[in-house]
């Protein structure tokens, strides 16, 4: 059974023009001496999906987010390169930001909740894209790599192929780290970090997944 989506249609808040303020399709006038035709204010159709981590939410805004590869946030320090990112700081109980090709997953502390905070991510987001900021400031930091054929090469093709798309549609990355002595070191991002099923789609999924198509691998183990 699917994520239950839930569909949200936001306005984007009133702005003066011509001395009259809009709000979607109808507008309110200041004390002048004629009505003004005036056009709508951009909206946008944003969907929340639920994660299998409760503290992370999925937003999407219905447009490219990072368009290929991905970017993940722990704090607003890091978050420096991305407006989008620190915009989304900004709000209180705002733990973690991941952008996704075509999402955006927010993880917020254990006191929050979302009842809260989810009306304010979303005017934060549709604020951000209806003013056409960028959402990152150079390349994302999940950008596929090249395949040369190595052990670690073909560990990126299949993660890469067989296990990101997949995790992305929970909200959710899982990056390549490195390979030592038969053991793969991932680092688990967006909705997978700290979610409670991660041990499990580690060992009982990804591992026996890997160990099938590439012999030399022996364990799987989340990166330090």
């Amino acid at each position: 059974k699917g994520p239950i989506k839930q569909l949200h249609l936001i306005f984007s808040p009133p702005r003066p023009i011509y001395g009259a303020h809009v709000w979607g399709s109808r507008f309110f006038s200041r004390p002048t001496d004629k009505f003004m035709k005036l056009k709508a204010s951009p909206t946008m159709f944003i969907q929340t999906e639920g994660t299998p981590n409760p503290a992370t939410l999925k937003f999407l805004p219905g447009c490219d987010v990072m368009g290929t590869g991905g970017a993940n946030f722990t704090s607003a320090d890091m978050a420096a390169r991305s407006p989008l990112a620190l915009r989304l700081f900004e709000m209180e109980g705002v733990e973690g930001v991941y952008l996704g090709t075509d999402f955006i997953t927010v993880t917020k502390t254990y006191e929050k909740e979302w009842e809260t905070m989810k009306p304010l991510l979303l005017g934060a987001i549709m604020e951000h894209f209806t003013a056409g900021h960028p959402v990152i400031e150079g390349q994302g930091e999940n950008d596929g790599d090249e395949y040369d054929g190595s052990i670690e090469s073909q560990i990126k093709e299949l993660l890469d192929t067989r296990v990101r798309p997949a995790v992305a549609q929970d909200g959710g990355d899982i990056i390549f780290h490195s390979f030592e002595d038969g053991v793969v070191y991932l680092t688990m991002q967006g909705a997978c970090a700290g979610c409670p099923s991660s041990t499990a789609t580690l060992k009982h999924g990804i591992e026996n997944m890997l160990r099938h198509y590439i012999p030399e691998v022996m364990e799987v183990r989340p990166a330090g």
